[in-house]
């Protein structure tokens, strides 16, 4: 433990600790604006400037990147300190826009907060014209260098988080952006649409197209039928946008929220999820007993298939060909769903509210995303958007009663609530596979050894004599040292290591995806990956081929596990693209 003092009071701290984290200890605040819990810190902003008492006198370091060491006397605030972050801010702010009403971070901006912690209410340098393009090349990411203030953090986040490289700095001193490599756009960059960069950043630099204009004109159109579906870790992220206790689930509130919004039927995509083991599983088990492309990766992951189609051409007919819960249950509703309502699929108004980003480029990724006829899912939210239709409509979420789903779509077992988590995937799976193998139900029914925030996980699970050996893989940096040894194994016609790998592009996995609030942390993704496992275990059912309405859709409409009709519109198909789109 190092034992130092801040503002006079003794603080004792692990070895490596930063002053900025020391000072949290004993109530204090140090403002900062590139500094983020879940980043490396990189000292880029300078507000974070404390004192350093010594035998020499005071000298100016950065608290969130320097680490305390022993009998360290720390001052945090005086004249001089405060001068300087006033300063540091007001030639921030002569370079960025003052249109905060029109911002959609506007209340939930961390330089706004900055700007009125420090009292700023008049300019304290001439007015800057940027004049840099805004970059909407994506359908889905928008990044608008006007607003960026260089902090660095969707840099680190790109870079040093995801292993991507698609954001660097380029230009030098005042001429300095923040953008793709080479100065081309994010169309033509390696970007996979995480949105990691985007919920790291403290301003609405990097931000994304917000699809909810109009909505509530088309929920009004009697031409429709509206249709809404929430992502397994929706429920446990949204309270937050509301004040409520971090983690907590909010299924129920979720559902009468969508009611109060307008939608005549809401479903949950959990169904999907439970959809998605039985094709995935029976898929797996197809693989390795009749000699498929093993180990076989899944495919829930649209930031993991934009990464696999541009990087690893050599390991698309290892991907499962199931198609991911958002897509199941858009193809569910515009068939299964319509045939028993009487609608054409072109009457329906169907919205998948998701935790990630890249979910609005998977809806429209190839021709198999409209395999009913017409695009299976008309609309993509992420959980902040869904936030901001719940703000305008008036809605008092805290205070909701908890609803219910509808039936045929709605109903899921424990096993479709956790795929929110890193790990949950492969578990749900297991416990389908296993009983698809020995008929009997696996026990117990938890997994643990897959759950965690370890980088890549490995275990061996011993199926009635067969072993399968699985591995879990999160955040997308670390897929390259299990795709190095899956091509290894091949080359030297090797047993595989893995047969099943699960891989989710976000560290956390979907619990901590791009279009979750903002602020997370290791903290924050335990907290949400917590709340779906109570979640599975509250569930009366915790299997995927034990969910009722899951037996019935087979029974009633899709008649088997890779048959005809799941082949038609649950499966999809991959093709290789350039890493970089010159």
């Amino acid at each position: 433990m190092i034992n130092l003092t801040i503002n006079n009071k003794p603080v004792s701290v692990p070895e490596g600790t930063t002053i900025i984290t020391a000072a949290r200890q004993v109530g204090i605040k140090i403002p900062s604006l590139c500094h983020c819990d879940d980043l490396k810190p990189w000292g880029s902003c300078g507000i974070c400037a404390v004192k350093s008492i010594g035998p020499r006198g005071a000298k100016m370091i950065r608290a969130c990147s320097t680490e305390c060491t022993e009998g360290m006397n720390i001052i945090t605030t005086d004249a001089e300190l405060i001068k300087a972050r006033r300063t540091v801010l007001e030639l921030i702010l002569s370079s960025h826009p003052s249109d905060c009403l029109q911002c959609s971070r506007n209340h939930n901006c961390e330089l706004q907060e900055l700007a009125g912690a420090l009292g700023l209410r008049r300019a304290g340098f001439p007015k800057i014209d940027r004049s840099q393009p805004v970059d909407d090349s994506y359908a889905e990411i928008v990044l608008n260098r006007e607003k960026c203030i260089n902090c660095g953090r969707c840099v680190t986040a790109c870079q040093e988080m995801q292993g991507v490289f698609a954001l660097e700095y380029n230009g030098r001193g005042d001429k300095t952006i923040i953008g793709p490599v080479g100065g081309v756009d994010l169309a033509h960059s390696p970007c996979i649409r995480c949105g990691q960069c985007a919920v790291h950043c403290p301003v609405e630099a990097i931000t994304f197209r917000n699809p909810v204009k109009g909505i509530f004109e088309r929920l009004d159109n009697p031409k429709y039928t509206s249709v809404a579906a929430i992502a397994p870790s929706v429920r446990a992220a949204l309270g937050e946008e509301f004040g409520m206790k971090k983690g907590e689930l909010t299924t129920g509130k979720i559902y009468s929220a969508l009611r109060e919004l307008g939608f005549k039927y809401v479903f949950d995509t959990n169904f999907a999820a439970d959809l998605t083991i039985m094709e995935e599983g029976n898929e797996l088990i197809e693989r390795i007993t009749k000699g498929g492309k093993i180990p076989m990766f899944t495919s829930c992951c649209p930031g993991w298939v934009d990464y696999c189609e541009k990087k690893y051409h050599d390991m698309l007919p290892h991907l499962s060909t199931a198609k991911s819960p958002q897509q199941m249950q858009g193809a569910m509703t515009k068939t299964y769903f319509a045939e028993k309502m009487g609608l054409k699929p072109s009457e329906i108004f169907n919205v998948s509210i998701m935790p990630c980003t890249a979910k609005l480029w998977e809806s429209k990724r190839n021709k198999t995303m409209a395999s009913s006829g017409a695009q299976d899912n008309d609309m993509v939210l992420t959980t902040r958007e869904l936030a901001m239709l719940i703000r305008e409509a008036g809605i008092d979420f805290e205070n909701l009663p908890e609803g219910k789903c509808d039936s045929l779509l709605g109903d899921y077992t424990g096993a479709g609530t956790i795929f929110g988590a890193t790990g949950g995937v492969m578990e749900a799976a297991l416990r389908t596979a296993y009983f698809v193998l020995t008929k009997k139900e696996l026990g117990p029914v938890e997994y643990k050894p897959v759950r965690g925030l370890e980088n890549v996980k490995s275990s061996e699970v011993d199926i009635n004599g067969t072993k399968v050996r699985v591995a879990v893989v999160h955040q997308i940096k670390y897929v390259d040292q299990v795709v190095e040894q899956v091509r290894k194994d091949l080359a030297e016609g090797k047993e595989p290591t893995w047969h099943f790998i699960e891989v989710m592009a976000c560290r956390g996995g979907c619990i901590a995806g791009g279009g979750q609030p903002y602020g997370i942390t290791d903290e924050l993704r335990k907290v949400r990956s917590d709340a779906l496992y109570t979640d599975d275990e509250r569930c009366v059912i915790r299997q995927s081929h034990n969910n009722p309405e899951i037996i019935k859709i087979y029974k009633d409409y899709l008649g088997a596990p890779l048959g005809e009709k799941s082949e038609k519109y649950l499966h999809t198909s991959y093709e290789e693209r350039e890493l970089y789109q010159y």
